[in-house]
């Protein structure tokens, strides 16, 4: 391993302010509050109690803690008058169901108690790439938003779906009499058969049409895959068949054209006889696919476009000129002759909203004749087009538009324009939002109709060619909702249900197969469906990109974040807390400053005493006049100069709670459907206050924690030299850690033991895993506030690691020229900043359930103690809070319950009200306040696996037993497993030369198993 590369978490420690240094050396941030929960503090300091006293205090804990484990719960419940055959208290079902809401999409199987949907897992049967992301997993508990549109609304008044349908009804009728027009406005439905069933509509009505809106644009692809390829569609790139990746602005690891490229990517990343996949990444913001990449060139995105001439350049052999600096074009190319080399197995993708780089990415893959470039199975996912929403806009202020049925969109949010909107839809007779909550558009709506849930629905979905997915209900309607399709039916003069409808259309997709076999699988593969195109006049295109101007000022690139996306979900209190993978940052969106850009605009980040995280406000103002007022600012390493992000989906009002009420709506600043917008960035007064856990949960430097290497030394060295073993002292000599014991061993083959193995390489920093255990494991929301003190209480963190060499190549050649103090002062100033463009590093963390636990010899009432299995348990009514635990544990992974978050009106999230409640697991305990918690190995799914094989008279097979991070997991990063089965996956992975463990010098012996981070720079 390198011997020069530091690891930092933040600017902020990179500089080692003195009240860093003096936070990372405390082993809690705070003291314990004890004023909040026994009264004054005034009071406690005259306390009379003796040492005496307390000890007698702490005898009875344990006496009572021991009696307390001795007791039965006490519960009530009101059982079946006739129980349903299928339902088996205490036994969950899995329902095999579908979801795309316009942004998100996957395959999936549902986990329901006793009617109850409760928890969202992967349907393994269609594939890792329609495997749930975070929001996905997130979604289960929108289900139970008390906040949700409950019935019809006519002019904001209650109504009932018989007034509301007669209505609809009557205004067509009327707009096909007096030839006005009548407009679908949908997201992207990917549903053959609503598509079918508002063609049928459009044909029986001349003055009807469809158009189709996405927030969040993919129409400059969309645009030029038609224009080759003749169908509005996505290639479905499989980045497994790369050798080498070269990405100009698009964040295939995030949210780039729908997600699900995970897994794919994973594979190659993985080192192989000798080989693994090599990554360039050419962005302004710093993201997911940045992090992971081998090799990242921050630009702005004038630049990318530039640059991707230049690739096209040389790939093809054309001569196009192109407006790029010496060094950044040498850089530049240099990626594109690697690719060219590498042919097949190469393959560009870009994410550059302007139709004419996306028409030179399919010319330089075309070229490659690249293997992970496909037009087989192109993804159905995105279908809005820019410019018919615009003329849309321009027929409703015409008064053209006579009736507006919307589904599924949002535009009075999401408009950059919203105020022409609303004044179109002014002049629209009858304007009907279909919509899960009373949201922005909505409310301004003549008729708000509440729809269900996907959970609550039925429907059909061909996300990509060739495959059909079904979803089907997994609980009764839990308000008076109908279906877009049911209004659809309506319209159309259908009679039955939808669900006959979907059933007898669906056979025109499942040749071979039957209705119930798809719905059980829940997708049905069919036959390769490939999309043949032609060409088009690309020598034009790499012409007029190369002729593009740069903006003038900075250029702010908007984007959408790993947790929230594009804001449906802004009113869900698991995706508010999730931490963003990058800035770690909670509960706030934010504009993202190069630490250039904000010297010279007077911005900065601060931590302040208490551990918090305070940053400067600045306001955006692009060149169109829009503006954003005190806008929080992150001092973002790896931002390229000369540009500034800020995520969409925040800001919103309409039907969320007041704590969910956060951010600024960066849709305000999205004109034209573009992400670059040119903007002026001015500091405001005051100072913001962030939730950020990246400080936090330090592990006090000790020792190595991210181990790394690259691919040159991890094929030319022994292990021995990039995956050294920590040597202790022992009797005067030096030995491996591993060979030394301070407690007596004991035989660990005996039975199941269970394993979990992290592969560094193949965590791209996605955050499934986090919500997954949140919905598994009942985890608390604390809110901002909370969060801010450190007492946030994820069982599972993925911390991110910056890393740079404490010298540099171009700093080398620099020195060489110096010459006298005047001299020297000027380039050094010059030279590279750590923070510029650090390496990035994700590593999940939780309880390594360590076989010789700290934590387990200092509880003084054994509320937590060691399995045969290899859990570190813990027996939360035994739990008298010492935080003896927390203080022992060197990963810093136990979480104390500072209150009482179960029916507090203090903390008003889902475990507040009776309906969020519903998504709570029956399976695992709702902690009280005082209590100390973490990550159980989700011992309750280890167990059910063992009974089930119990009853049935067999093994467990490998695979089948799982975490709820590990079953999330679509990379593939995350295996749990039997380590007493040595033929286990896990078993081969704990015995890879790259395995190693935390902080190993220690001597806990974890269960946890990571795996050396190899780079192929």
């Amino acid at each position: 391993m390198s011997s020069n590369k530091k690891y930092w978490k933040s600017v902020e420690e990179l500089e080692n302010g003195s009240i860093v240094e003096a936070l990372r050396n405390n082993e809690f941030v705070e003291e314990i509050p004890t004023d909040e929960f026994l009264g004054n503090a005034d009071a406690m300091s005259s306390s009379s109690t003796s040492r005496r006293d307390f000890l007698k205090y702490v005898g009875f804990s344990t006496a009572a803690a021991t009696l307390a484990a001795c007791e039965g719960p006490v519960h009530k419940s009101i059982p079946y008058v006739l129980q349903p055959e299928q339902i088996i208290p205490g036994v969950a079902d899995y329902y095999a169901t579908s979801v795309f809401d316009g942004f998100d999409f996957a395959n999936l199987l549902v986990k329901t108690r006793e009617g109850r949907p409760i928890k969202i897992d992967n349907n393994t049967i269609s594939g890792a790439k329609f495997a749930a992301n975070a929001r996905i997993h997130a979604s289960i508990l929108s289900l139970y938003d008390n906040m949700r549109l409950k019935a019809p609304k006519d002019g904001g008044k209650d109504s009932s779906w018989s007034a509301v349908n007669s209505k609809i009804k009557s205004s067509v009728a009327e707009a096909k009499a007096k030839g006005g027009q009548v407009v679908f406005l949908t997201n992207t439905l990917a549903s053959p058969s609503t598509e079918k069933l508002i063609a049928d509509f459009i044909a029986a009505n001349p003055n009807a049409k469809h158009v189709v809106y996405d927030a969040v644009s993919s129409s400059a692809a969309l645009d030029a895959f038609e224009t080759v390829y003749g169908e509005r569609a996505l290639v479905d790139y499989d980045f497994s068949k790369a050798s080498l990746i070269v990405s100009v602005g698009a964040d295939f690891l995030g949210d780039w054209q729908g997600g699900g490229f995970d897994a794919g990517y994973a594979q190659g990343r993985i080192p192989k006889n000798g080989k693994m996949s090599r990554h360039f990444q050419l962005e302004s913001n710093m993201t997911l696919s940045g992090a992971a990449s081998d090799k990242r060139l921050p630009m702005t995105v004038a630049n990318q476009k530039q640059a991707l001439v230049q690739i096209y350049n040389v790939v093809t052999g054309s001569a196009v000129a192109v407006n790029l600096d010496a060094k950044l074009k040498a850089e530049v190319t240099k990626a594109a002759q690697q690719l060219k080399a590498a042919g097949s197995k190469g393959v560009l993708v870009s994410g550059i909203q302007d139709k004419n780089a996306q028409l030179l990415v399919l010319a330089i893959n075309q070229v490659l004749a690249s293997e992970a470039y496909t037009t087989v199975g192109t993804r159905q996912i995105r279908k809005g087009s820019d410019e018919k929403v615009a003329q849309l806009v321009a027929d409703m202020k015409a008064g053209s538009v006579h009736t507006l049925i919307m589904s599924g969109v949002n535009p009075v949010y999401t408009l950059a324009d919203s105020a022409s909107f609303v004044e179109g839809l002014k002049k629209v007779k009858t304007s009907v939002a279909l919509s899960l909550k009373e949201d922005e558009t909505a409310a301004v709506a003549t008729i708000a109709a509440p729809v269900p849930h996907y959970l609550e629905a039925w429907g059909d979905l061909v996300l990509t060619k060739g495959t059909y997915s079904l979803t089907q209900p997994t609980i009764r309607p839990l308000f008076d909702t109908k279906q877009f399709q049911d209004v659809l039916m309506s319209l159309n003069g259908l009679t039955g249900t939808y669900y006959d409808y979907l059933k007898a259309y669906s056979s025109n997709f499942i040749v071979g197969s039957t209705w119930n076999k798809v719905l059980h699988d829940g997708v049905f593969v069919g036959a390769p469906q490939t999309t043949s195109g032609g060409t088009a006049d690309y020598a034009s295109a790499a012409s007029a990109l190369a002729a593009s101007k740069a903006a003038n000022g900075l250029e702010l690139v908007l984007y959408t974040k790993t947790g929230m996306g594009d804001g449906q979900q802004a009113n869900n209190p698991w995706l508010q807390e999730f931490p963003d993978p990058i800035t770690r940052v909670s509960w706030d969106n934010y504009v993202t400053v190069s630490n250039a850009d904000a010297t010279k605009l007077g911005l900065s980040n601060e931590i302040v005493a208490n551990g918090g995280l305070n940053g400067s406000y600045a306001t955006i103002t692009t060149s169109a006049g829009a503006k954003l007022e005190n806008v929080p600012v992150i001092v973002q390493p790896g931002q390229a100069v000369g540009t500034v992000g800020l995520a969409l989906g925040y800001g919103r009002k309409a039907a969320l709670k007041e704590e969910m009420q956060v951010g600024v709506n960066a849709y305000a600043l999205y004109k034209g459907f573009d992400e670059v917008q040119s903007v002026e960035l001015v500091k405001a007064d005051g100072e913001h206050e962030f939730a950020c856990v990246q400080g936090q949960k330090t592990l006090m430097g000790r020792g190595d924690i991210i181990k790394e290497t690259t691919l040159e030394i991890f094929n030319t060295k022994d292990a021995d030299v990039w995956n050294q073993t920590p040597k202790v002292s022992l009797n005067h000599k030096e030995v491996e850690s591993t060979t030394v014991d301070l407690w007596e061993s004991f035989d660990r083959s005996v039975g199941h033991h269970f394993n979990l193995s992290i592969d560094l390489n193949a965590c791209t920093g996605c955050g499934a895993c986090v919500i997954a255990c949140h919905a598994e494991n009942n985890v608390p929301v604390v809110g901002k506030s909370e969060v801010r003190r450190s007492r946030d209480m994820h069982w599972l963190r993925i911390d991110r690691y910056y890393s740079s060499e404490e010298t540099f190549e171009g700093d080398n050649e620099r020195k060489e020229g110096i010459a006298g103090l005047s001299s020297s002062l000027s380039t050094f100033n010059e030279m590279e900043k750590a923070s510029d463009n650090p390496q990035v590093s994700f590593q999940p963390v939780m309880c390594q359930h360590c076989n010789h636990a700290p934590c387990e010899t200092v509880c003084p009432v054994a509320a937590t103690s060691h399995g045969r299995q290899g859990q570190n348990h813990m027996a939360y009514n035994r739990c008298v809070g010492t935080r003896y635990c927390a203080n022992n544990c060197p990963y810093k992974v136990r979480r104390f319950n500072w209150f009482l978050y179960n029916k507090n009106s203090e903390f008003d999230y889902h475990m507040n009200d009776d309906l969020g409640r519903m998504v709570l697991n029956p399976d695992v305990n709702v902690r009280s306040r005082g209590v100390m918690e973490k990550c159980s190995m989700c011992i309750q799914m280890t167990q059910a696996t063992i009974l089930k094989a119990k009853r049935e008279g067999r093994e467990v097979v490998d695979g089948e037993f799982q975490t709820a991070c590990s079953s999330a997991c679509s990379s593939g990063a995350m295996i749990f497993g039997d380590v007493n089965d040595k033929e286990s996956q896990v078993a081969k992975l704990a015995a890879d030369e790259r395995s190693y463990h935390l902080l190993e010098h220690v001597g806990t012996k974890p269960n946890v198993v990571y795996h050396v981070k190899v780079r192929n720079t």
